[in-house]
């Protein structure tokens, strides 16, 4: 009987084994060596870390001192310069809550408890306007700490939302049924900034005269309506994926309708379409930047509005954008990995 082979020769098997593989690993070796060496030189050999304008135009590298320069404008926009410490607190508490959350020890009735209180705290410190704290509108909020807001509260709110419409199109009721699939393939059929466009524009026009609803909270009921469309979807893939023998057994031990479903078929649904829930969160964050059209400044436009300054114009062109892309990925893999992580902890696909 053969020995199995070490874990250093199957990796040598499958990049040498044959001459093809062999062509195309070293082919690809060079490639990936010649692009390192271009973004390196660029990145720090060449880069300018102190000085001006002028310095960074005299140079033929990154140009970090426009990062320096902007960096608060473009994580907090045009909220006021003395008050950038609130909405940093604000983020810092969120972020630490989000990684406390995602422990499962801290699972339960106690957890949704703290967050119902502390997303209003966070709210009055961002706000202001009591306990001393200057009144900021929420059209001076902008950067990071809006797109944090509107994808997760958008995505909290659109959960439950898309759960209920899963199953009113899975219903046996026509009335129920017949509305939940006209909304979910109404709201499918119209591209996010459509949505967006009809909540900025078209919704005042419907309100009593003298009525007027913030611009933050329309393009905020927007996202929900829309990604509670999609999650419907993805959840009723799930519905549908799971045995009925479970919903049988469970109607055999006497429980009626809404105790089976949610004490049965919602859990084991939703632990079925982790992967691509967190892929639907994942594009949701990254579509705040379509906000824009409302006249709301997220954290990509306010790059893009950095950008624009005078004294950098055409001096710092990629650096805001590969700022904003070092952002966008280091939050998308947080969610990629803590999916993985679900998967492994329910033991999914393990069965």
């Amino acid at each position: 009987m053969l020995a199995p082979a070490a874990p250093g020769g199957r990796w040598l098997k499958v990049y040498f084994g044959t001459p093809g593989n062999t062509a195309i690993t070293v082919v690809c070796a060079i490639l990936i060596g010649l692009a390192l060496k271009v973004a390196l030189t660029w990145l720090l050999i060449n880069a300018v870390f102190i000085g001006s304008p002028a310095d960074c135009k005299a140079g033929s590298g990154a140009c970090w001192p426009y990062l320096a320069a902007k960096l608060r404008y473009m994580l907090f926009g045009v909220y006021p310069m003395e008050e950038q410490w609130r909405p940093l607190v604000a983020v810092l508490i969120f972020l630490g809550a989000l990684a406390v959350s995602g422990a499962p020890r801290f699972w339960g009735r106690r957890l949704l408890l703290a967050w119902l209180v502390l997303m209003p705290v966070l709210y009055l410190l961002v706000a202001g306007g009591a306990l001393g704290l200057a009144a900021v509108p929420t059209s001076q909020w902008g950067g990071l700490p809006l797109s944090f807001m509107l994808s997760f509260v958008g995505l909290v709110c659109a959960l439950p939302l898309g759960v209920m419409l899963a199953l009113g199109r899975s219903s046996n009721l026509p009335a129920i049924r017949v509305l939940s699939i006209f909304f979910i393939e109404l709201v499918r059929g119209v591209p996010l900034v459509s949505v967006l466009f009809m909540a900025s524009v078209m919704l005042p026009l419907f309100m009593p005269q003298g009525v007027t609803i913030d611009k933050l909270l329309r393009a905020q009921v927007a996202i929900i309506l829309f990604a509670a469309a999609y999650i419907a979807e993805v959840v009723r893939a799930g519905l549908q994926a799971l045995p009925k023998g479970q919903t049988e057994a469970a109607q055999a031990l006497g429980l009626h309708y809404w105790q089976y479903t949610f004490l049965v078929v919602i859990p084991q649904a939703l632990k079925t379409v982790i992967p691509p829930l967190v892929s639907l969160f994942i594009g949701f964050f990254q579509d705040t930047t379509l906000v824009t059209i409302v006249g709301l400044l997220d954290f990509l436009n306010t790059v893009r509005t950095a950008l624009r300054d005078p004294n950098w114009q055409g001096i710092a062109v990629l650096e805001g954008y590969l700022f904003a892309a070092v952002v966008y990925f280091l939050f998308s893999a947080l969610m990629g990995s803590y999916s993985r992580f679900l998967e492994k902890h329910f033991r999914m696909g393990h069965d």
